[in-house]
């Protein structure tokens, strides 16, 4: 693993040739003022009087998470407003999908964890170890309810079908990854539209509701959502890579998940090229005694992590050519740094 990290810090960064000439902000910084309050607004929407279902509902809003969503949000919605001619600041309805896009992610990650029987999740026990898999999935269709009444209070129908899009992705992601593909041309298209649907779906759309409500003009509203398509498929592409190349400790979970779930992600399908010994066992999910470490194996042995890498950072240049359509911001900036930094990031 060490000898792929050093490599990995190496990749040229597609980012730099495109935009050298801006000193890129840190996106953190830029969003930080905005972002101060959301873990205390989702609380404020999650009011309920039961004890129990609110400390269930509190569990991951602790303030602990990455917030990279709703970073991305607000980022992509001072950039949209500097674009229309605005000054930066947030519109109220902007500030609200931010929160938005952490609840229904948040709210997810709690499903999945059930599907996955996880039992750690950012370094904590999950919710479905500590109260049991029955209020686990009531505490994430609560918190997705409670999304979209925030949601129904933006009061912009454009919006609100925008985001009930990324609802209806995230179940459909979810039915793709419980199937596998036979064919094996199709395999790696099904790979791709599953992680569009579970992973850039959210942020895709979300991307484009916060353009919604300052600019009627589809064209700006079609960069916000490529913008958030291609990073948020170069983020799944990393994360799968991460499976195979990081450490459990900087994870927070234990690393080979995907294989042991039966999951065939971007490393394996690439070193499937190399290896066709891996269909078999690709089709039967890893389920034969030995069938995770022998998959293990190959994918090391193979290219299928530094192609996967490859990918996601074609997708990142494509990100970086829409963003680089809207009028210059220390925003847009920092958005097109943030593509950088997904594809440098260890955990």
């Amino acid at each position: 693993t060490s000898n792929f990290c050093c490599r990995k810090q190496t990749v040229p960064c597609c980012c730099k040739r495109i935009h050298s000439d801006a000193k890129l902000k840190d996106p953190f910084t830029l969003a930080q003022k905005d972002l101060n309050h959301l873990y205390d607004d989702i609380k404020k929407e999650l009011f309920v009087s039961k004890s129990e279902l609110k400390s269930l509902c509190d569990y991951y809003f602790d303030g602990k998470g990455k917030a990279f969503r709703p970073m991305i949000v607000v980022l992509m919605a001072r950039a949209c407003n500097i674009h229309s001619n605005r000054d930066g600041d947030l519109l109220p309805g902007q500030r609200s999908i931010a929160m938005i896009s952490e609840m229904i992610h948040t709210a997810s990650l709690v499903h999945d964890d059930v599907i996955d029987g996880s039992d750690k999740r950012r370094g904590k026990t999950t919710i479905n170890e500590v109260w049991g898999e029955r209020k686990a999935i009531l505490a994430g269709d609560f918190i997705l309810s409670a999304a979209s009444m925030a949601l129904a209070r933006i009061g912009n129908n454009t919006v609100v079908s925008v985001l009930s899009q990324v609802i209806e992705d995230l179940v459909r992601g979810e039915f793709m990854q419980l199937g596998s593909k036979e064919n094996e041309s199709e395999r790696f298209k099904h790979y791709l539209e599953k992680s569009f649907k579970k992973t850039a779906s959210l942020i895709a759309n979300s991307c484009k509701a916060v353009s919604i409500l300052v600019n009627s003009d589809p064209e700006v509203q079609e960069i916000a959502f490529q913008y958030g398509r291609n990073v948020g498929i170069a983020f799944q592409l990393v994360d799968d890579v991460l499976d195979f190349t990081a450490c459990a400790s900087q994870l927070g979970k234990p690393s080979a998940t995907d294989l042991k779930l039966g999951l065939a992600t971007g490393p394996v399908l690439f070193a499937c090229q190399q290896f066709p010994e891996l269909h078999a066992m690709i089709m039967r999910r890893f389920s034969t005694t030995g069938d995770v470490d022998r998959a293990w194996q190959y994918v090391l042995e193979s290219d299928g992590v530094d192609q996967t890498n490859y990918l996601a950072q074609s997708y990142c240049r494509e990100a970086i050519r829409q963003i680089s359509l809207l009028r210059p911001s220390p925003e847009r900036d920092a958005l097109i740094r943030l593509t950088e930094m997904v594809l440098t990031r260890d955990k």
